[in-house]
């Protein structure tokens, strides 16, 4: 079977996705499918660029490229939930989300292009003969927008093999792209109102690292927490491997690598109310916590856990024990999306 996989690419602006894309394309491959990846060259700005592409995705059809038959599109990104094929398959990881939920009529793209964007998703994806979400958050998304129905569909994380627990040495790991979303000032500001907590061991770069950088230096916690940067693969599963719990406490997260590589290396799950696909495998006070978005209430979580260290232990090897039965694997990927 030949099998076209459409998404982006965004110049020198990597993260999750691209992991989705390969991942997907090397399980089709493993099953033995015939796989090609298109990646459309996607900017932000200007917004005339967008409809552009746009456009030209909806003069595109890959039924026969060249007379060599294709059997199923799959497209993962927008907006090439637009191009031709009879067999279209949209396994969506977001939409545009400047323009859904994140939307700001003070800050956020024109009326005109928020109009042209939802009508293009609501023909473009009404037509696709299947249609998949990275999440239940995400298919909630597109119902509530687009009166579109979707079914989650889960994949595991990169070298999901490799996560494990090892001795514990005592802090809160919080991995992740310092940005305003993922709201690594929430944990600062709680852990200025806790002074006996576990210290905090912070990995990533982003566009919010020198504004995290002031936020610890007026609060005084700089001997509290450790900026660690840009990390490899191993130093993450290993910084995984030896905490004592997990933060990740996103805005409405679509997905969210960092809950299941918690959870497969046998740590509880500090997590948000309003974090989105987090939620849909973190079981309050079990295998993490789910609280409300705000300082104190982190505050209180991170006492009871310098409280509590068995009770943690034990709420970790809890979440580990779960993962396996939530059933994800890219052999399920395959055949769900290979299903008609």
């Amino acid at each position: 079977m030949r099998i076209m996989l459409a998404a982006n690419i965004t110049p020198f602006l990597h993260g999750g996705a691209d992991y989705h894309i390969q991942g997907t394309a090397d399980a089709l491959t493993a099953a033995g499918c015939q796989v090609e990846i298109l990646r459309l060259p996607f900017t932000f700005s200007p917004d005339q660029s967008i409809l552009d592409l746009m456009q030209w995705c909806k003069t595109l059809d890959l039924n026969q490229p060249n007379g060599y038959r294709i059997d199923r599109l799959i497209s993962l990104q927008f907006p090439c939930y637009g191009i031709g094929h009879n067999k279209h398959t949209a396994w969506i990881m977001h939409q545009h989300r400047a323009v859904y939920e994140l939307y700001d009529h003070h800050q956020s793209p024109p009326a005109e292009l928020k109009n042209a964007i939802e009508q293009f998703d609501q023909q473009s994806l009404k037509l696709c003969h299947q249609r998949f979400a990275n999440s239940k958050r995400v298919a909630e998304r597109l119902y509530q927008y687009n009166d579109l129905s979707a079914t989650a569909l889960y994949h595991p994380p990169p070298a999901y093999q490799s996560f494990h627990c090892a001795e514990n040495l005592g802090y809160i790991f919080c991995p992740s792209r310092i940005e305003t979303l993922k709201r690594q000032d929430l944990l600062i500001r709680a852990l200025a109102l806790t002074p006996s907590s576990l210290p905090i061991v912070i990995a990533g770069t982003g566009g919010q690292s020198d504004a995290l950088i002031r936020l610890i230096n007026q609060l005084g916690l700089n001997e509290r927490v450790r900026m660690l940067g840009a990390i490899s693969e191993a130093e993450k599963i290993a910084y995984y491997a030896h905490c004592t719990a997990v933060f990740f406490a996103p805005f409405d997260e679509d997905y969210g690598y960092i809950t299941h590589e918690a959870m497969l290396s046998g740590k509880p799950v500090i997590s948000c109310t309003d974090s989105g696909g987090p939620l849909e495998f973190i079981e309050n006070n079990h295998t993490g916590w789910i609280i409300p978005p705000n300082p104190q209430a982190i505050a209180e979580v991170l006492n009871w856990i310098a409280e509590h260290p068995n009770q943690t232990i034990e709420m970790g090897k809890a979440a580990k024990a779960v993962w396996p039965k939530l059933g994800i694997s890219w052999k399920n990927v395959v055949s769900q999306l290979l299903e008609n």
